[in-house]
């Protein structure tokens, strides 16, 4: 068994590789910014809802704040992204909900990201909710200590244990679209 995780790491090493060879072939300055980002997941720039949940998600991976991906932000949210565990995937999701980065939730914040995920994906599901409905609802069920705030603890016992608001969370981040194609051209 031993060897199986050793060959399984040697892969994951290869893989990097691979990947690092793609991303300076096709990055050539080292960095991936947000226009090439959302060229990438194809979200077109009549659609503010989606550009603005790109933004979103390009702003959480990008860990030193320089406005482009490097190749090491790149990989980990690869990772994070294509293998990382419910747990880890709940952490990255508040705080990209967490706007204002104070560690809780507050209504503004929850219905902020209700809004663009309704106007993506909700509107073309049976859910027949309003935004302010499921913001509501998600309260009732996650908010433990009815103080509207949510708490990282609370979110992640909440999704946990609730589908529905695990699928209202759950970021449906198309991962097949990560193949970098003509960065900085």
């Amino acid at each position: 068994m031993g060897q199986e995780e050793s060959h399984s790491e040697e892969m994951d090493l290869a893989q990097i590789q691979e990947l690092c060879i793609i991303f300076m072939k096709e990055c050539p300055s080292g960095a991936l910014h947000l226009h090439e980002f959302k060229r990438i997941f194809g979200v077109p720039s009549t659609s503010a809802e989606e550009s603005l949940f790109i933004e979103t998600i390009f702003r959480s991976f990008d860990t030193n704040q320089d406005n482009a991906l490097d190749f090491l932000e790149y990989v980990a949210a690869l990772h994070l992204i294509l293998r990382g565990n419910l747990e880890d995937r709940l952490k990255w999701s508040f705080k990209m909900y967490d706007k204002d980065g104070n560690g809780k939730l507050d209504r503004k914040e929850v219905k902020r990201i209700i809004r663009i995920l309704y106007k993506i994906k909700l509107q073309k599901t049976d859910v027949t909710l309003t935004p302010s409905e499921i913001c509501d609802r998600i309260f009732d069920l996650v908010d433990q200590n009815n103080d509207g705030q949510i708490t990282l603890s609370e979110f992640m016992e909440g999704a946990q244990k609730d589908e529905w608001v695990m699928n209202i969370f759950k970021l449906d981040v198309n991962a097949s679209s990560w193949v970098i194609h003509n960065c900085g051209k």
